[in-house]
């Protein structure tokens, strides 16, 4: 396993690299300390071509495109303060109104207008005895985007020899806050040869967040049973997306144990390849790219759009501060906020 780092570019007179993880696999994750973002994702296939699997450019000036900056699909970032959605940009603590940067319709969406996706952070390289990575640091000071206190935040990404991405967080507050985080990656495990259509999905839920019309959970719980949206023994997408207008965009509740659990699968026929997804959060929200640009493409030619790429979206609950019961969506001082996700990839070569 190696760690390789090299200049990715400037922003805002600040050098941004790029961390190259490789293990004995051949897998290699690109990740960029702006926006704490996953650029690539890339396994060999059974001659030993490297095949990318993941949405996302080579160039930083790419990330700052007009048809990116207009379609805003976060590719790759890591999402914050609060990802997904706050019901009109407000919340309440100890009855103290709050009210945050509205950059979505009437609502917050995934930390505002200059999230933790679009600023720099402080990289580390980690070696580890079984693994190799990088930690992310970044201080959002107290009133940004709206939010209160200090919050201190780190992201490891490690990359180990069974093909497993782990990304942890972990955060510090000065001030009970609002702390939801997420990682953005868009997956195609056909390499981008194909849409998503033809994946088979797998969600070990029961039940999902219903949105209002405005996109935003506000109390309903609704079962999957007997509806497109239970995934629970596996569906092909295809057949999914004919009852679904839009296709996924689900909040998935899972058993709140705590503890880090396998939570949903994915595999693509034709090319074999698995990924699956354990994480330690309450729920995900399963997004399949319906409303991504067909504009935006890397710089290879492989080419993004509607149905090309999928997110695997574990967090906290959307719209969280502002609902009864939702695990975790506070983080107070001296009760750290603490996540793993794991991404494994099965590329049966």
């Amino acid at each position: 396993m190696k760690i390789n780092t090299k200049p990715f570019g400037e922003y805002q007179g600040e050098p941004i690299n790029q961390y190259m993880l490789t293990n004995d696999q051949n897998m290699v994750v690109k990740i960029i300390n702006y926006g704490a973002t996953i650029t690539s994702i890339s396994v060999p296939d059974s001659s030993g071509k490297s095949v990318e699997l993941a949405c996302g450019f080579d160039t930083l000036e790419s990330y700052f495109s007009e048809a990116y900056r207009q379609n805003a699909p976060y590719f790759g970032c890591t999402v914050g303060r609060y990802a997904s959605r706050i019901k009109d940009g407000q919340f309440k603590i100890d009855g103290k109104k709050y009210s945050l940067a509205i950059n979505d319709n009437s609502n917050h969406l995934h930390g505002g207008i200059v999230g933790l996706d679009k600023q720099v952070w402080s990289a580390e390289t980690v070696e580890q005895e079984d693994a190799v990575g990088v930690k992310m640091s970044l201080t959002s000071p107290d009133g940004d985007e709206g939010y209160p206190g200090q919050v201190d935040v780190t992201v490891t990404f490690l990359l180990n020899n069974k093909n497993q991405l782990s990304i942890r967080y972990f955060a510090e507050t000065n001030q009970t806050t609002p702390l939801s985080l997420t990682n953005h990656t868009y997956f195609n495990l056909s390499g981008f040869q194909d849409t998503i259509e033809n994946h088979r999905a797998t969600i070990y839920s029961e039940a999902y967040l219903a949105p209002d019309e405005t996109n935003v959970p506000v109390g309903e719980v609704a079962a999957v049973e007997r509806t497109p949206a239970d995934l629970r023994s596996g569906k092909i997408l295809k057949e999914a997306f004919q009852e679904l207008e839009t296709g996924f965009e689900h909040y998935y509740q899972f058993e709140n144990t705590g503890a880090l659990q396998k939570v949903a699968e994915f595999a693509e026929p034709a090319s074999g390849r698995t990924l699956e997804v354990a994480t330690t959060e309450p729920g995900m929200l399963f997004y399949t790219g319906y409303f991504t640009s067909d504009h935006l493409q890397r710089e290879n030619g492989n080419q993004y759009g509607r149905y090309l790429g999928f997110c695997c979206e574990t967090s906290r609950y959307p719209n969280g501060p502002n609902l009864e019961d939702s695990p975790g969506s506070l983080t107070s001082p001296g009760k750290p906020y603490r996540s793993e996700t794991i991404f494994t990839i099965n590329t049966n070569n």
